[in-house]
């Protein structure tokens, strides 16, 4: 089996020697190893377009979710499969697909794994995998500080989320779904799978293989209304209407002044956008 691996060798601090293991392993399974490092965001992105064309039977991907992001933008619908290896600092992905969080065992997987066909979000002409947002915590996103996720890893996201909430009280914005219907709220989530941020669930009914994504849209504004619902997502407690409120569709449209977006867990600029649901888009080498 040829298998291009392209690594991020910053992903959740210094993983270069997770790679150099992992490119070991990979070829003491029998397969032949090219590695692509990244050094700057894009760089994932190319190296998979570039494998298209290269002839080879497998990507793996090791890094964290924006890495994996990046890859499946670069194969834009291709056949070509993709495994991950999940070296991030949080690695939602694989914590919503089971993908194996020990090095050794998610390398098996990478080359004796069969791949299946899973669905895939899209953000303003843009793919991703597990879900956008936009509110405080997408601002929060924004604000985090390099330095801090290196030093703390993800106790950064918290820190960012407090600063920004005493920065300002979450702005309002407007949603519009497929059907035609309007929503306000302070907040919204549009998930493609179940988990957020880690182990944290904000749409249950989300699934990699839905033909729909999932939308949870925080109705009340105010820091207290905010951080009330952060702390049920703390504590792994459902949320619940009224305060927000569920929707199922295939398309939204989020508008709203100024908000921050964010996507994968990386920072998309500002709102307006538009989400599609993108059923059977990617093939990944799952458990």
């Amino acid at each position: 089996m040829n298998i291009q691996l392209i690594a991020n060798p910053v992903s959740g601090g210094d993983a270069r020697p997770r790679i150099i293991r992992a490119t070991d392993r990979l070829r003491a399974l029998g397969a032949t190893v090219e590695v692509c490092l990244t050094e700057k965001r894009g760089d994932a992105r190319r190296f998979a377009a570039q494998a298209r064309e290269r002839g080879v039977d497998r990507i793996v991907a090791a890094g964290g979710d924006g890495t994996l992001n990046e890859v499946a933008n670069g194969l834009g619908g291709s056949d070509l499969p993709v495994a991950f290896l999940p070296l991030g600092t949080v690695n939602v992905f694989a914590l919503e697909t089971g993908i194996p969080l020990k090095l050794d065992a998610a390398c098996r997987l990478a080359v004796d794994g069969r791949p299946r066909r899973i669905s895939l979000g899209r953000i303003n002409g843009e793919s991703f995998l597990l879900m956008v947002s936009a509110g405080w915590d997408a601002e929060a996103v924004a604000r985090l500080r390099p330095a801090v996720k290196r030093r703390i890893g993800r106790l950064a996201y918290g820190v960012s989320a407090m600063e920004t909430l005493l920065a300002r009280a979450p702005a309002p914005l407007q949603i519009r779904l497929a059907d035609g219907t309007r929503h306000d709220g302070f907040g919204v989530v549009v998930s493609n799978a179940r988990h957020y941020g880690g182990r944290y669930v904000v749409t249950p009914n989300a699934s990699l293989d839905s033909p729909r994504l999932e939308v949870c849209l925080f109705k009340h504004g105010g820091r207290l209304a905010m951080l009330g619902q952060a702390l049920r997502l703390g504590l792994h407690l459902p949320l619940q209407p009224p305060a927000v409120a569920f929707f199922s569709t295939a398309a939204v449209e989020i508008t709203g002044t100024g908000v921050a977006a964010q996507v994968d867990g990386d920072a998309w600029g500002t709102l307006p956008v538009m989400v599609e649901s993108q059923p059977g888009a990617l093939s990944v080498v799952l458990p």
